[in-house]
């Protein structure tokens, strides 16, 4: 289907944004798909059918399209809604739950899901491990019934809200010749005894980073997901997800919108704000390509590295010229949009996969 056939979906989540930014409901954001946490916002979009929307309706979902699911998310985030409470659980738990989940992990976790009520987390990450999966030092010990975690998580967003998280843990003794065997996923409660939450706060005081410890944390053989040993084909395959949606070239949109809402201020030339308009509308197509391969369940991994590396760079950009332009504008908003998006500036071309990791990602992907 092309686009356009989406047009009455996103009219209609257009208005019930337009509504609730009228109400008082909220107020547009940076990188709100990471820092805007409204619990009661994701309530009510969860009210509305427009969570777990590719969720099957035997689980609670509504048996919808990844490109139905693309207008709604890219409408909120063109509105800088606040979204970050069921973002991770919506974009990536829940597919994952229906490829590699077993009927009891689904029919526990994915209705709530789709009512906006479950937070989750993802715990891949490790300190001195950057982009490294490979490397995690996380163990997961065979113990009667379960296994037993310990180690360390880092830039866990959400993770002191969220109700559960995906952790990735080394399962088998290293082999130094085969890295990525060894390793399983396990679905652990924020709950639950061992697990400690510290908090990272960036330099301009935000908080939505953690630290998370695992000491000793016990887990049942059922909280295992998929199989004990595949973790990292597991991973690779929910990065698509990760990668490849409008959250990765729209975290400072809403200050572009914003800052262009009553004209070009004096600093801003047409052809500036033309170039990101410009470079928007091919990660529009871009992203909304991956969106249709996953609908058609072909392979979408290096087109998602693409729309992350490209996207993360665009916003940033953005968010450069966003703080130069400001000077002109008397807006408290857009003021403040604008030192949002440069103090968040650095960890977009981190999180999700560095530059640099996503390049060779690209390069392997194309035979160079």
């Amino acid at each position: 289907m092309t686009p356009s056939a989406f047009a009455p979906l996103r009219a209609e989540v257009r208005a019930f944004v337009e509504e609730q930014r009228a109400a008082g409901a909220f107020v547009p954001g940076i990188d709100s798909w990471l820092a805007g946490w409204d619990e009661e916002f994701s309530r009510k979009l969860g009210e509305r059918g427009w969570l777990g929307m590719t969720i099957p309706t035997e689980y609670g979902g509504h048996g919808r399209t990844y490109l139905e699911r693309f207008v709604v998310t890219e409408e909120l985030l063109c509105a800088g809604a606040p979204v970050a409470a069921h973002w991770i659980a919506d974009r990536q738990i829940a597919p994952s739950l229906l490829r590699f989940g077993t009927p009891a992990q689904r029919e526990e976790f994915l209705p709530a899901i789709a009512r906006g009520t479950s937070y989750w987390a993802i715990g891949m990450s490790e300190p001195d491990s950057g982009s490294d999966l490979a490397s995690v030092r996380t163990r997961a010990t065979r113990i009667d019934g379960g296994w037993r975690l310990s180690g360390t998580k880092v830039w866990t967003s959400g993770a002191h809200r969220a109700h559960a998280f995906f952790v990735l843990a080394r399962s088998a003794s290293l082999d130094p010749a085969h890295r990525h065997e060894g390793l399983t996923q396990f679905l652990v409660r924020l709950d639950a005894p061992g697990v400690q939450v510290n908090p990272i706060h960036s330099f301009d005081g935000s908080h939505h980073f953690n630290e998370v410890v695992l000491d000793d944390v016990e887990v049942s053989d059922t909280d295992v997901l998929g199989e004990v040993g595949q973790g990292w084909r597991q991973v690779t395959s929910e990065l698509k997800f990760e990668r490849s949606g409008p959250e990765r070239f729209l975290s400072t949109f809403a200050g572009l919108a914003g800052l262009t809402a009553n004209g070009l201020p004096v600093r801003a030339s047409a052809a500036g704000v033309g170039r990101h308009v410009a470079r928007l509308a091919a990660l529009h197509h871009l992203s909304y390509d991956v969106a249709t391969r996953l609908q058609a369940n072909v392979p979408a991994e290096l087109l998602a590295a693409m729309v992350k590396g490209i996207g993360t760079r665009s916003e940033g950009d953005i968010a450069e010229d966003l703080a130069e332009w400001v000077v002109d504008v008397l807006d408290p908003e857009v003021d403040r949009l604008a030192a949002d998006g440069l103090s968040r500036r650095p960890g977009f071309t981190l999180r999700g996969g560095t530059n640099e990791v996503l390049r060779g990602i690209v390069a392997k992907g194309l035979g160079a």
